[in-house]
């Protein structure tokens, strides 16, 4: 196993109903190599699910119901995780929400607000207080998702200039923290069958693919999650403050 006697937090670790996410594939694949996982959402019936389907796969997980946006709560996580398995090893960074697809004119004050602090502030507060740990124990990974949003044209304002933060918080964590032996890099993912991207997944979706795809079809997210599991491992231990894109090799044309 290749995560064996690592421990892992996954934030954003739940979905809709029996759907699978980014989140949830990404705990799964991480226990199934190992990894004692704490799985974080907002939902507390959706981590409860997550964690019920790794303990029937033989795997060990925690449920933890939290708002990672405020801080304290954040801190709960970190605490939670120490008291139960006396150490952290892996940060998945994967809670997200987008705007609509209004353009300029219609977005909203609130809208930038609630998208900006959703994908970033989970990121810093878990961030904050996952380090003393990582380094106490000698290293660890940070791994953040992002987006192909992040790099180019999309009519998601808010969401896509919070992605390219990301992207940009990932670097200045890689930066700072790599002489702790402290690892910070992100995914990117793109048309990824997930609940969170059904909404955009109609309509002309499927001529956008065969434009824009070369490998010609949706992702789903087990794919987003063995890149998360390769930047969890010691794979990938001379890799840091990348943004690996996982779309089907949209980003080429």
């Amino acid at each position: 196993m290749r995560l064996r006697d690592k421990v892992a937090i996954v934030a954003g670790a739940g979905s809709r109903g029996e759907a699978m996410s980014n989140g949830r594939a990404s705990a799964f694949l991480l226990a199934k190599e190992g990894a004692k996982v704490v799985a974080v959402d907002i939902n507390p019936k959706s981590a409860e699910d997550t964690v019920k389907s790794i303990k029937n796969t033989g795997g060990e997980a925690i449920a933890v119901e939290a708002d990672v946006t405020k801080e304290n709560e954040a801190k709960k996580v970190i605490d939670i995780c120490i008291a139960n398995y006396g150490k952290l090893d892996i940060l998945f960074n994967n809670v997200g929400i987008e705007d609509g697809p209004n353009g300029i004119y219609n977005l909203t004050d609130a809208d930038w607000d609630i998208v900006m602090n959703t994908n970033l502030k989970g990121i810093v507060f878990l961030s904050k207080y996952a380090v003393p740990y990582m380094k106490k124990a000698g290293g660890g990974s940070i791994i953040n998702n992002s987006s192909m949003a992040s790099f180019s044209s999309y009519n998601v304002y808010a969401y896509a200039a919070s992605k390219a933060a990301v992207n940009s918080l990932t670097r200045c964590l890689a930066g700072g923290l790599g002489k702790y032996n402290i690892r910070a890099n992100a995914v990117a993912p793109g048309y990824i069958a997930t609940p969170m991207g059904a909404p955009i997944m109609r309509g002309e979706l499927d001529n956008i693919i065969h434009q824009r795809v070369p490998l010609q079809r949706r992702g789903k997210p087990e794919d987003v999650a063995n890149v998360v599991l390769f930047l969890a491992s010691d794979e990938s231990s001379f890799i840091t403050g990348q943004v690996i894109c996982v779309d089907g090799g949209m980003s080429i044309m």
